[in-house]
């Protein structure tokens, strides 16, 4: 984390811990409510996933957060059981490996609920750069870096202009090197700016726009 790249983003953060504190206070009582208001739907979910697919309720992908730890992520398991042994890391449209109840999750963002659970535990923030595959994250650019100066997202400006992004890789030979050097800078132009700019009330919109591009609406 100590590159010369990063040190304008570390400076703006530094100048707006205030608001960093605030975030993670915010983080923390929203997310303990939701969770305690969703546990029965939940639930229920999670005896869809046993009924449907042989295989655990969680998917728990190592991922990479704040200042490089990794940490395994939860969320609920959209795949057949040992997905990654079959493919890549990252998903394409009308991937095989996609079960009936994974493909109903994935339309509406639900697998991401369980993920409650890491904003919690700090780990992770509703707003934030998507925490990545350590293989990805040991390809970063230098500057990439700076969006480790704070916890992985839930959601970002770039995951809701890249909502389709299993679509962009449906079909192309080589799907993580595509990934790498095609999609990953696309996003990381998103993800450095939400660094650069960041403010409390810039992620309460994005958490609304969210919402919006879950319902359908697009955004360019």
């Amino acid at each position: 984390m100590r590159r010369e790249e990063i040190k304008p983003y570390y400076e703006v953060l530094r100048r707006k811990r205030g608001q960093l504190f605030l975030k993670r206070v915010g983080d923390l009582i929203i997310a303990v409510i939701m969770l305690v208001f969703l546990a029965i739907p939940m639930g229920i979910i999670a005896i869809l996933i046993k009924t449907d697919s042989k295989g655990p309720v969680f998917f728990r992908q190592k991922r990479v957060t704040k200042y490089g730890k990794v940490f395994r992520i939860h969320k609920f398991r959209t795949m057949v059981d040992k997905a990654e042994s079959l493919g890549t890391a990252v998903t394409v449209d009308n991937d095989v490996r996609i079960t009936k109840v994974g493909s109903k999750l994935r339309g509406l963002r639900l697998d991401e609920l369980p993920q409650l659970i890491d904003v919690i535990t700090g780990d992770m923030s509703f707003v934030g750069t998507r925490p990545e595959a350590v293989k990805y994250v040991d390809r970063y650019e230098p500057e990439y870096y700076a969006t480790l100066l704070v916890p992985a997202g839930i959601t970002s400006e770039a995951s809701i202009r890249y909502k389709d992004e299993d679509k962009l890789l449906s079909g192309v030979e080589g799907t993580d090197e595509v990934y790498v050097t095609k999609v990953l800078p696309e996003k990381m132009k998103w993800n450095l700016k939400s660094v650069k700019e960041f403010n409390i009330f810039r992620d309460i919109l994005t958490m609304f726009r969210t919402v919006a591009a879950v319902l359908g609406k697009e955004y360019k």
